[in-house]
């Protein structure tokens, strides 16, 4: 790790810096950012970026903040409402299905995910990125870190606030689309969704590009 990254990149082993006359404003100022909804065949990619102080990591970690694919539906609900109601800055970016189909899937997470940052209403200092390719073009000093929802409490936070949001998002859009047991796969190709396109075809909303979406629409 850098030495001039601020200590609290990694916040599963937080503690109480409330009263640290060392702590720096830029502690205060680092975004985590991840995405959800790469790998699904509908809908669009989605990232959340997450601002947290000292203070609130400790309450969400507390609370059980963790990788979002380890929680269950209503345990993720209730933390995306304690995240949003304790972050100094929180926001969701997303690319859309169209934008997948032009530029890749890789390019379009890693746009929602500059999106995400964008929109943040505190800028932040730092950004810790899941994965391990950098966000181009951001503007903002950044660090990757590979299974950083499993291993970043502000990540973690990020790809709870962004699964949540895609989740609603997809629900949502099953009313209109009622064929594809999207209430059931949130956009994943599952056996029921993929037979259901040999028998319907593709949707609006799904990604040509991808190998399984390749056949005539509805």
């Amino acid at each position: 790790m850098p030495l001039n990254v601020p200590q609290q990149l990694s916040l599963w082993d937080v503690s109480d810096n409330s009263k640290n006359p060392n702590k720096t404003p830029q502690n205060d100022r680092i975004a985590g950012v991840d995405e959800v909804g790469r790998g699904c065949l509908f809908g669009p990619v989605v990232a959340g970026a997450v601002i947290l102080s000292d203070e609130a990591a400790i309450l969400l970690k507390a609370a059980g903040v963790t990788d979002s694919k380890k929680l269950s539906h209503s345990q993720r609900c209730r933390l995306a409402k304690l995240i949003r109601e304790e972050a100094i800055a929180c926001a969701i970016g997303m690319a859309s299905v169209q934008e997948i189909d032009r530029l890749n899937i890789l390019q379009a997470s890693l746009l929602a995910m500059k999106r995400s940052v964008n929109k943040l209403q505190v800028k932040p200092e730092f950004c810790l990125i899941d994965g391990n390719q950098r966000i181009p073009n951001l503007g903002i000093p950044q660090q990757t870190m590979i299974k950083g929802d499993s291993n970043s409490l502000v990540i973690a936070a990020a790809s709870i606030l962004a699964k949540v949001w895609r989740d609603d998002l997809i629900v949502r859009l099953a009313k209109k689309y009622p064929e594809y047991d999207l209430t059931s796969n949130k956009g994943y190709g599952t056996a029921k969704h993929t037979q259901a396109l040999q028998q319907y075809g593709v949707s609006r909303q799904h990604r040509r590009s991808f190998a399984p979406c390749r056949i005539g629409g509805v």
